[in-house]
C-alpha cells in the first residue's frame, strides 16, 4: 500500500491515474453494481490493465463492501476515501481515523478538496495536520487545490494552489508518497473546463513547488492530476500536457461509460 507506481511510457515514470470520486452518491449496493459493470465494461472493451491507474473514492459507508467486492473479484482497482481526520483515535464523533481506511486497504485519501474548504471550513493548517495524518498511516493523500472565480479574478491563475500545496506540504518527508489534485473551483461541476494550456501552466508550477519542498527526483515521479469537468471528449487534450498526469473526475466517474471512457482515453481517442 502507498507503494509508488511507475511506467516507462511517460515522463518521469510517472503512470496515469484516473480516479473517480463519487462525491455523497451511491449506497453500498449500488457501489456493487457499480464497480462490477465497470470492470465489465473495461474487460469488454479489452483495456489493458496497468495502462493507466484507476481508483475509486466511494462514501465511507460503501468502502468495506467496495474493498471486499475488489478483493474476491480480483478487479485492478486502486481504493480511496473521500476524507479522514486529522486525529488518529479519541472523542471526535463523525470522524474517520486514517488507521481505519489502512485496515480496510485504501491506498489513497483525497484531502482539502475544495468542497470541504468551502462547506466544512478547512483551513490550509487542518488540510496539512490532515496530510500528515494520512503519511502516518501509510496512505496516499490526494493533497486538492484551486482557485475561485474570484481568486482567478484577483490572483490570477496559480497564485492560490500553488500557495495552498506550500502550506500542504510543510513538515513533509523529503521522498513522501503524494499526489496533487489541481481543480480550479469555478470549472468544478459548471461544465465549463480549464484549457489544457492553463492546467498545464498551473500543474507545471505545482511541480515546482513539489520539487521545492520534497525535492527533484519527487517532483518527478509525483503525480499532478486535473480536476473540473473533466469527460471523455477532453481527457486527452488535458493528457497530452507534459505535467497533467492524470484525472480526478467528479460528475462523469458516476456514468459507467463515461467514466470507462475517461479511463481508456489512450486507445478512444488517442494521445
Amino acid at each position: 500500500m502507498g507503494a509508488v507506481v511507475t511506467d516507462k511510457g511517460r515522463e518521469g515514470g510517472r503512470l496515469p491515474f484516473i480516479a473517480g470520486n463519487w462525491k455523497m452518491n451511491l449506497d453500498h449496493l449500488q457501489a456493487v453494481a457499480f464497480v462490477q459493470k465497470l470492470h465489465w465494461t473495461l474487460k469488454d472493451a479489452k483495456h489493458e490493465d496497468g495502462s493507466v491507474e484507476i481508483g475509486v473514492f466511494p462514501p465511507f459507508t460503501d468502502l468495506r463492501t467496495v474493498q471486499t467486492l475488489i478483493d474476491a473479484d480480483k478487479i485492478p482497482f486502486a481504493l480511496g476515501a473521500q476524507d479522514l481526520s486529522q486525529h488518529d483515535s479519541g472523542a471526535y464523533t463523525g470522524e474517520v481515523s486514517g488507521a481505519f481506511l489502512a485496515k480496510l486497504d485504501c491506498t489513497y485519501v483525497i484531502i482539502g478538496h475544495s468542497e470541504r474548504r468551502q462547506y466544512h471550513a478547512e483551513s490550509d493548517e487542518i488540510v496539512a495536520a490532515k496530510v500528515k495524518a494520512a503519511l502516518r498511516h501509510g496512505l496516499v493523500p490526494v493533497i486538492c487545490v484551486g482557485e475561485t472565480a474570484e481568486d482567478l479574478e484577483q490572483f490570477g491563475a496559480s497564485a492560490v494552489p500553488v500557495g495552498q500545496l506550500q502550506a500542504a506540504l510543510d513538515g513533509v518527508a523529503t521522498g513522501a508518497d503524494v499526489v496533487i489534485a489541481y481543480e480550479p473551483v469555478w470549472a468544478i461541476g459548471s461544465g465549463q473546463a480549464a484549457t489544457p494550456e492553463q492546467a498545464q501552466e498551473v500543474c507545471a508550477k505545482l511541480r515546482d513547488v513539489v520539487a521545492d519542498k520534497l525535492g527533484a527526483d519527487t517532483a518527478a515521479r509525483t503525480r499532478i492530476l486535473y480536476g473540473g469537468s473533466v469527460k471523455a471528449a477532453n481527457i486527452a487534450s488535458f493528457m497530452r500536457q507534459p505535467d497533467v498526469d492524470g484525472a480526478l473526475v467528479g460528475g462523469a466517474s458516476l456514468v459507467v461509460d463515461e467514466f470507462a471512457a475517461i479511463i481508456r482515453y489512450q486507445k478512444h481517442v488517442g494521445v
